[in-house]
């Protein structure tokens, strides 16, 4: 015979307090520019990260995969569309579009700063990838090889 819960008395639950992220950072102005400071601490922890992730090539990549995003879902119909709504060059777009076609071991390198220091986003602009992963995994390994 199972034994009932009784709902005559509510569960008192602990009193918690309410969750809370404290990060250690300061703004300040510079050029009429809001510019964020970090505790020297914190300063001196990324200097000790060999590779930090090439900001540019990271935005440029997240650019190409949200264009991708929309294309997929029909809500433009090409780079060329997007370049239009965007205000940017339709190449430059579709130049920035085959950054959806690497690798994504690659990808991986790229975002934890840990590809070339030559595969920059300028760099993917002069050199066309192969779109056959292995091939693209040579291509890189060729660069670190002269890094």
């Amino acid at each position: 015979m199972k034994k009932q819960r009784s709902t005559d008395t509510p569960v008192q639950l602990p009193d918690f307090p309410p969750p809370s992220t404290f990060i250690p950072i300061r703004f300040t102005k510079r050029g009429g520019k809001a510019v964020v400071i970090r505790p020297e601490e914190e300063a001196a922890k990324l200097a000790q990260i060999p590779n930090l992730p090439n900001n540019v090539l990271l935005t440029a990549l997240a650019r190409a995969l949200y264009w991708q995003k929309l294309m997929d879902e029909g809500l433009v119909e090409s780079g060329s569309d997007i370049a239009r709504k965007e205000g940017l060059d339709a190449s430059t777009v579709n130049e920035l579009l085959r950054l959806t076609l690497l690798d994504p071991y690659i990808v991986d390198d790229i975002m934890a700063g840990r590809q070339p220091a030559e595969l920059t986003a300028k760099w993917f602009f002069s050199h066309p990838l192969p779109i056959n992963w292995h091939e693209q995994q040579t291509v890189v390994a060729q660069l670190r090889q002269r890094w």
